[in-house]
């Protein structure tokens, strides 16, 4: 692995982190959101990461490769899928214009105090990134300088 590669590698966490953060912020922001385009409340959107690079098709492929030099290759967002699997928020409010026959409206599945702590998560991780990417960059130039 090249000092080059880890650059590589350390700037691809902190871009998955940083989509990662506005996907965050999309949830935060459409907390209250009612009626969306098409007609439903807003649902909680999740960042799913794998890494980047070729997939292993079976064992033994990975068996093959298992004397070569570990290769990081980075991190990259498989998808962004609607959180279905959180029950969305019933709250008695008869005023309200998207309240059912009932008087119930249908909140968002949105839990600011999750999205908080996951935005807290986000932005150590994009940090921590950011700390290595500085610490290779100053050993290249440790490195350009003893050649000088």
């Amino acid at each position: 692995m090249s000092i080059f590669s880890s650059f590589d590698v350390n700037a691809s966490g902190m871009t998955a982190q940083r989509y990662r953060m506005d996907v965050i912020s999309e949830n935060v922001a459409n907390a209250q959101t009612t009626r969306t385009a098409d007609g439903t409340p807003y649902r909680r959107k999740v960042v799913t990461f794998e890494q980047r690079g070729e997939r292993a098709a079976d064992f033994s492929h990975v068996f093959s490769r298992a004397n070569d030099a570990y290769r990081g290759q980075g991190v990259k967002v498989s998808r962004v899928s609607e959180d279905t699997w959180t029950d969305m928020v019933m709250a008695y409010d008869p005023s309200h214009p998207d309240a059912d026959e009932n008087g119930y409206v249908t909140y968002p599945n949105v839990n600011i105090v999750t999205e908080m702590t996951n935005l807290i998560d986000a932005s150590r991780a994009f940090e921590a990134n950011a700390t290595a990417f500085n610490a290779s960059k100053s050993i290249a130039v440790k490195g350009l300088e003893m050649g000088q």
